[in-house]
């Protein structure tokens, strides 16, 4: 549905954007994740047709961003951070207002209001001016304006932003939902969400894509070492001393001590299999096992690996 390849886009000396290439599938929900600054707003902004790139080629549903703009735009729903909403309409006037300037035929209006209000959850809201509206009404109302005109695909950019966490979750699973029937890129800063909602996820650091997977790929190509939790009964000094010569550990620390059990967090080399062979390790020196687990990489210490940054949970 969407073909990005070598995307550019300058600001002065600044590149925002830096030969970044991509793919986003039919019926696909693609999270693009990145600190602040990284380059996702301006590569939703070029998507959608609202700027120009210095090089490289978009192409949405086979039609060039660039040459055919006002295809391309029929076919894009787009949800900026900002929700651009009138708050002084009506929410019914507002939506009615949106159908007209998409050229929606008079004949099928009636339908797709109905529509948009019943995915969006807006029935209790449609006698309401939009400035009376929450903020979490608000993105609701600005998802139904993205969908009135029955789009294949939704760029939505930060749509969770500023939200509390029950509405976050309200718009979580509304996008979950949407995304049964349509492709859908949405760009976070916030790690739970592209967890929870994606099925592929970009990662962009300093305007370059650096990681392109599902969560549980990227964890797994993201480990270097793996983190093993032990906890034996025996002697302290003869143990430490056998996990200083055991070639599979890279690096160990004792996190606890409690009368003859010991606990360990062990850094074990990429490869080996080091839950089993601790265990093998154990029971040949006649000790006793008394935990044994493996440390999970988590989506956050990917992001954190990949991109240097502090993350929002």
């Amino acid at each position: 549905m969407i073909e990005v390849r070598n995307l550019t886009k300058r600001y002065g000396l600044t590149v925002a954007v830096n030969n970044v290439s991509f793919d986003a599938k039919a019926g696909e929900v693609l999270g693009f994740l990145g600190p602040n600054g990284a380059g996702k707003t301006t590569t939703m902004r070029i998507l959608t047709c609202y700027l120009s790139a210095d090089e490289g080629t978009v192409k949405v549903d086979g039609y060039d961003v660039f040459e055919e703009s006002i295809e391309v735009r029929k076919r894009i729903g787009y949800l900026p951070e900002s929700a651009p909403l009138y708050t002084d309409m009506g929410v019914i006037d507002y939506l009615k207002f949106i159908a007209q300037v998409r050229d929606i035929p008079k004949s099928q209006r009636s339908r797709r209001l109905k529509d948009v209000i019943d995915i969006c959850g807006l029935e209790k809201m449609i006698q309401k001016d939009v400035g009376e509206l929450s903020k979490g009404y608000r993105q609701r109302l600005g998802l139904a304006q993205s969908l009135i005109h029955d789009p294949p695909i939704l760029i939505l950019d930060e749509p969770t932003a500023g939200l509390d966490p029950s509405q976050i979750i309200e718009i979580r699973n509304l996008i979950k939902d949407i995304g049964k029937e349509k492709t859908i890129i949405f760009s976070t800063h916030i790690l739970s969400e592209v967890s929870a909602t994606c099925s592929r996820i970009l990662i962009i650091n300093d305007g370059e894509i650096v990681a392109n997977g599902a969560p549980d790929e990227l964890a797994g190509r993201a480990k270097g070492e793996e983190v093993i939790h032990v906890g034996i009964r025996g002697p302290r000094e003869e143990i430490e001393a056998k996990l200083e010569a055991l070639s599979l550990v890279s690096d160990f620390k004792r996190v606890k001590s409690d009368d003859d059990i010991c606990g360990y967090q062990i850094v074990s080399q990429k490869g080996k299999n080091a839950a089993e062979e601790l265990f093998h390790f154990v029971v040949q020196n006649h000790w006793s096992l008394t935990e044994l687990r493996q440390e999970a990489i988590s989506l956050e210490d990917v992001f954190l690996k990949l991109t240097g940054s502090e993350s929002s949970t």
